[in-house]
């Protein structure tokens, strides 16, 4: 019986390995073949109005320079005489003099 199952065995062995035998390290070599027909064009795309998020606000300007001095303004016009004074009172009589 040991006999037999090792002769049945090395048999099974044999077989299967008969019929896997080695890989080929052969490359394979694709050859394309001719191009197909153009294919029909695709149907257009819809449009979507979607606005994209609002931006940062930007930095603060820096502060401007001082402005220039302005120009001095012109001379006003001489104003109007004006009235003639009151009469003075009468003055007091003077002292006599010696004979």
């Amino acid at each position: 019986m040991k006999t037999t199952l090792l002769l049945a065995t090395m048999l099974a062995t044999l077989g299967l390995c008969a019929c896997n035998p080695a890989p080929s390290n052969q490359p394979v070599v694709v050859v394309p073949g001719p191009a197909g027909a153009t294919g029909a064009t695709g149907a257009t795309g819809t449009t979507v109005a979607v606005p994209g998020a609002t931006g940062a606000t930007g930095a603060t300007g820096a502060t401007g320079n001082d402005g220039n001095t302005g120009n001095t303004g012109n001379t006003g016009a001489t104003g109007a005489t004006g009235n003639s004074g009151a009469t003075g009172a009468p003055g007091y009589d003077g002292a006599k003099g010696d004979t």
